[in-house]
């Protein structure tokens, strides 16, 4: 028998919730329905964002450092930074230069903040609006700098019922039992299967989590650490 060539499964929202209602003993009636599980779907995206790194999120970026600037605006949905550095120079000439991040105490024991030259190390606000950047040393004037960044962004929201989710097929099931458990805890007839969705919802994510990972080669490198 023929196979159907393509390899495209994904869900919308409607169908997301129909199916996550179904499983929690119930269906979908009317727009609130709707409303209700967009809500507890936002929410699920945000318990996400706390539970690790989501791969499908991690986006590149680079800011153009200025003299005498220090702090900048990451874009609104960032989550948290992964790996930083400053590019010097363009093109062939190019080169990726390791910046260290420090916590908000150990930059604040730095006398001079103001001095400036090639930043060498970054500190991240993660701020309630606005996350922010600030390296030190403040960029100089010798050459160009570019901070080049890899972020770990937020779940897009669930949008509307024709639109499918920003989640890769690989977590579709969490998603969906995910889901499930969430309305059962509103559903007072669901009550007897809370128990049951939230061990299919635990388990459909540890399978998608734990696929869900770098897969290249770890290589550590030992530090010297010096005392004066």
């Amino acid at each position: 028998m023929a196979t159907s060539g393509t390899a495209t499964f994904n869900l919308d929202l409607a169908e997301l919730v129909e199916e996550a209602f179904e499983r929690a003993g119930s269906e979908m009636r009317s727009g609130y329905d709707l409303r209700t599980a967009r809500r507890s779907l936002n929410l699920m995206f945000a318990d996400w964002a706390n539970r690790g790194l989501n791969m499908w999120t991690f986006e590149q970026g680079s800011i153009p450092l200025v003299q005498g600037t220090a702090t900048y605006n990451l874009p609104e949905d960032s989550v948290d930074l992964l790996e930083q550095v400053v590019r010097t120079g363009s093109g062939t000439t190019q080169a990726d230069l390791t910046l260290t991040r420090i916590s908000l105490s150990t930059y604040a024991t730095i006398p001079n903040k103001t001095s400036q030259a090639r930043p060498i190390q970054i500190v991240v606000n993660r701020l309630q609006s606005v996350p922010t950047v600030t390296v030190w040393p403040v960029p100089d004037g010798s050459q160009t700098y570019t901070l080049i960044y890899w972020r770990l962004r937020r779940i897009q929201d669930a949008g509307n019922g024709s639109d499918t989710m920003d989640v890769p097929f690989r977590f579709i099931p969490a998603m969906v039992a995910g889901l499930a458990y969430y309305l059962a805890l509103k559903l007072p007839e669901a009550a007897p299967r809370i128990e049951m969705l939230k061990a299919q919802y635990d388990e459909a994510w540890m399978l998608a989590e734990s696929e869900d990972r770098e897969k290249a080669a770890v290589r550590f490198v030992p530090r010297q650490m010096y005392i004066g």
